[in-house]
């Protein structure tokens, strides 16, 4: 849909703030993590340029997070600059609804949703993995461990001990305890190692001894290699080293059912696959949150008191966010209740402000 003369102007002015607060806040986030980082040089070969690259795969991360806010800022920064030159007075006195602004600025917005969903999808979480990767394997240190004993993995009929989980997703000592349909043991599988092969799909385990138990007794079979055919893949593996808010909908969507599948525990990942699919959205709510204070005059009209409130605003949106995602899987509510309410309750926030102005 093309773009009338005001709306053109307007989008001039939105994506140049909103680019520039974008590049303050990565800049400012880089500078606290290379400061956080820099305790961490030293350990194991973990060195400056480690650190470094490490800081720098995380920043399509923190431009999927903090987009949303950036386009609050940018769109306040823009609109009450605007309004200060009376552009926004002559643009209103020339017949401009606020509906016909409205529509205009989601016009514009729909470029910064296509964004989001863009670097949430396909650049955030190979970066992060990639990130993770770097610092695991330079600090010598495993993926996870959830217990002393290691990992521990329900799939289907099987439960699966694994002692390391290595960064590029391979496995160190493996043990499979299998069971029948009635939950009578029927076999422990020990590996010393274990990697996938993702042309066959299925895992290479190496050492292997296994103990297989029967009527007569039980017997122990010893083999240099074993194929295990299993619902655990990689991908499954690397939800260990990335947190689900930096993973790609289709490995959520997986993990989701693979937990199901097992009757494991899935809101955690639930709430965080509805976040992924609501949260471009966000830059919407944002635009629409930024129009009030440009219709606000006062004799002062100091755009840095706005900012400082969009600031405040976007961080208690990103507050909010957190908060409705714990809460969400503390009180067992429905996932896209908790990842569309922060969003929903600012909308409504900017509505009667709206409402508000308008009256006035």
């Amino acid at each position: 849909m093309a773009l009338k003369v005001y709306e053109r102007h307007l989008a001039r002015e939105i994506y140049s703030a909103t680019t520039l607060v974008t590049l303050a806040f990565l800049a400012l986030f880089a500078f606290f993590d290379m400061i956080h980082e820099l305790g961490e040089v030293g350990r194991g070969t973990y060195q400056l340029q480690h650190a470094m690259a490490y800081v720098a795969l995380t920043l399509p991360g923190r431009s999927y997070e903090i987009l949303p806010i950036s386009v609050l800022i940018g769109t306040l920064y823009a609109l009450t600059l605007l309004a200060r030159q009376s552009e926004i007075t002559v643009l209103r006195a020339s017949g401009l609804s606020t509906t016909n602004l409205l529509g205009g600025l989601m016009k514009i917005g729909l470029v910064f949703v296509l964004l989001t969903g863009l670097i949430g999808e396909f650049l955030a979480p190979p970066a992060e993995r990639l990130a993770q990767q770097v610092r695991l394997q330079a600090k010598g240190s495993m993926v996870a461990k959830e217990f002393r004993s290691g990992l521990w993995v329900k799939d289907e009929l099987s439960f699966v001990n694994v002692r390391d989980v290595l960064p590029d997703t391979s496995l160190r000592g493996v043990r499979i305890y299998e069971f029948d349909s009635s939950y009578i043991l029927k076999s422990i599988t020990d590996a010393v190692s274990g990697h996938f092969d993702v042309t066959e799909q299925y895992w290479h385990l190496n050492e292997v001894s296994r103990t297989l138990f029967g009527a007569d007794g039980a017997r122990v079979e010893r083999t240099a290699q074993l194929n295990w055919k299993s619902g655990l893949s990689p991908d499954l593996v690397s939800v260990l080293m990335v947190t689900p808010d930096r993973m790609p909908l289709r490995t959520l969507y997986q993990y989701v059912n693979y937990l199901g599948d097992n009757r494991q525990k899935t809101e955690r990942y639930e709430i965080a696959l509805w976040k992924k699919l609501v949260y471009p959205l966000a830059a919407l709510v944002m635009m629409i949150l930024a129009l009030p204070f440009a219709y606000i005059q006062d004799r002062f009209g100091a755009i840095s008191v706005r900012v400082f409130a969009g600031i405040m605003l976007g961080i208690g949106f990103h507050m909010l966010n957190g908060l409705f995602s714990s809460l969400g899987v503390i009180n067992s509510w429905t996932p896209f209740t908790s990842a569309i309410t922060p969003s929903v309750l600012f909308l409504l926030a900017a509505g009667t402000l709206l409402w508000w102005v308008e009256r006035r």
